[in-house]
């Protein structure tokens, strides 16, 4: 059983101030009190291709296992290994996240897509930002019951870190807008 879902929400920052406020939202210390399931982030490696004019980066983030207290009993773990590949297209003003957790996986698969893309309606003025998040619960699988429960669970501890993550991409836009002077970038 794999449970999905995925949301939308528009920032009124252009792009490269919620960009910008990505990359930074985990270093800021009030950020880090927000979103308290994580641990810690590494960058393992980027890569600028000028002829293509992308970035590419990878990081390790370290989390508190996902889902409810329980889940953590079962595995035995309270931390989850995860690694995050990060494109940003300067040229089409596209940024894409995906992050998988390499541990756990006998018990949990986790992927999570992020995409930030300028708004259609408003391209130099807001940014729209499409999330889909899968999770898999493994050994329950056999248990359908138990395993869409603890699912649905994993899924609204999801929901809720989500909207914790926009709260602090809303502040960290609002701090760099306020740095730049309120102009536009």
């Amino acid at each position: 059983m794999v449970k999905a879902y995925a949301q939308e929400h528009i920032y009124k920052h252009p792009w490269e101030r919620v960009t910008s406020a990505s990359w930074r939202k985990f270093a800021d210390p009030e950020n880090k009190r927000i979103l308290s399931h994580i641990l810690e982030v590494d960058t393992l490696n980027h890569k600028v291709d000028v002829e293509v004019g992308k970035l590419y980066t990878t990081r390790a983030i370290t989390i508190h296992t996902p889902g409810p207290w329980f889940i953590r009993r079962i595995v035995g773990q309270e931390i989850c290994h995860c690694v995050e590949s990060t494109v940003v297209d300067g040229q089409s003003r596209t940024m894409q996240l995906t992050t998988r957790n390499i541990s756990l996986q006998k018990f949990i698969e986790v992927e999570e897509k992020i995409r930030y893309d300028p708004h259609p309606n408003n391209p130099n003025g807001w940014t729209i930002c499409k999330q889909e998040t899968s999770i898999r619960i493994k050994p329950l699988s056999r248990l359908a019951s138990m395993a869409e429960k603890i699912e649905q669970r994993c899924v609204d501890k999801f929901q809720q870190n989500s909207a914790k993550g926009r709260e602090v991409m809303e502040r960290m836009c609002k701090y760099l807008e306020a740095e730049s002077g309120g102009m536009s970038l």
